[in-house]
């Protein structure tokens, strides 16, 4: 789906067709650790699903530059075991594909260590022509599109007795900035019910007039604006 002018939701990653450019978001590698630290047990099978949601991606774009909008890995102070290994195993997956640009989130504050190991460039933010990718936990000001992250966005829709959470694209307004918003492409991470309201990332202020996008089954549906859902 087109959710704005040369710009396309794939799956739960965007696709900028002129630049060639993938954007994912929110990937937290590690997450289960952090899960099974706290008595959650969990099946660790979701990088194998990153990975494979990553290939059917890859077979319908094929990009130049794939950039990770923010926090590739999920603990904060340190580097777990299994963070190296899999952190560095996706990055050679992607590097086979495409240049692979880093944009720091505020969970990688010691993601050089790992990223300098597969030589790929760690940025604050990375500027298109008429774009600016940027994690979404500090507000820029700049006059180009904005596409986020951080925010996780996701969405409840009530079926009878039966409550179904879909993850899902923003977009809307910042000043006169156009802003999208990228869902986590973490398979664990159902993200932020929009509707409820209490948002993250300072560019979400005005959440009510942003249009939802929801993703089920790899497609993507359009669903009006927050404000008419509630």
């Amino acid at each position: 789906m087109e959710i704005s002018p040369g710009i396309f939701i794939i799956g739960t990653s965007l696709w900028i067709e002129k630049e060639k450019v993938l954007i994912i978001n929110d990937i937290h590698i590690g997450y289960e650790g952090e899960l099974h630290a706290k008595g959650i047990l969990v099946p660790r099978i979701q990088y194998k699903d990153i990975i494979s949601e990553m290939k059917n991606i890859l077979k319908a774009v094929q990009p130049e530059k794939i950039i990770i909008n923010g926090d590739l890995k999920h603990e904060f102070g340190r580097i777990s075991n299994q963070e190296w290994r899999d952190v560095l195993d996706f990055l050679d997956f992607l590097v086979k594909h495409a240049e692979v640009i880093i944009v720091q989130g505020n969970h990688d504050p010691i993601i050089k260590p790992i990223a300098e190991k597969r030589k790929v460039t760690v940025m604050g933010s990375y500027e298109l022509e008429d774009t600016l990718i940027i994690h979404g936990d500090e507000l820029i000001d700049t006059k180009k599109r904005i596409i986020i992250g951080h925010e996780h966005p996701a969405i409840s829709i009530k079926e009878g007795s039966k409550i179904e959470k879909y993850k899902c694209f923003l977009k809307g307004k910042w000043k006169k900035n156009e802003v999208i918003v990228v869902p986590s492409f973490n398979p664990l991470l159902e993200g932020t019910d929009v509707l409820q309201g209490r948002m993250l990332s300072p560019f979400l202020e005005n959440v009510d007039n942003f249009e939802v996008f929801i993703v089920s089954k790899g497609e993507a549906f359009n669903f009006g604006k927050v404000k008419g859902l509630k």
